[in-house]
């Protein structure tokens, strides 16, 4: 199971904040547990949920330094300014072992 958290918002994002979750259950987005779903970020993250999930590699997989290897770090498609109105969302995923961590 994956919990990805809204870690940092550069620009303006109109569907995230920061604390912001989502609840990956391979192969289920576990909706009553997740706060928001963005299809400019989603595209990104369900890139690398199932990999993560299943094979949690995420220094390999370049998403983090070996020093926080316990996390993974992704971040939305929209650029932000001066490119569009919108902003960066950067999310920092773990992988947990139940709904309630």
């Amino acid at each position: 199971m994956l919990k990805i958290v809204v870690h940092e918002i550069r620009g303006y994002c109109p569907v995230y904040k920061v604390g912001d979750s989502i609840l990956i259950d391979d192969p289920e987005i576990i909706l009553d547990k997740t706060d928001a779903l963005c299809t400019h970020a989603l595209s990104t993250l369900l890139h690398y949920a199932l990999i993560l999930e299943h094979d949690w590699c995420p220094v390999k997989l370049g998403l983090t330094t070996p020093k926080e290897q316990e996390y993974a770090y992704m971040q939305c498609v929209d650029p932000g300014k001066p490119y569009t109105e919108g902003g960066t969302v950067i999310f920092k995923c773990r992988r947990i072992k139940g709904e309630n961590e």
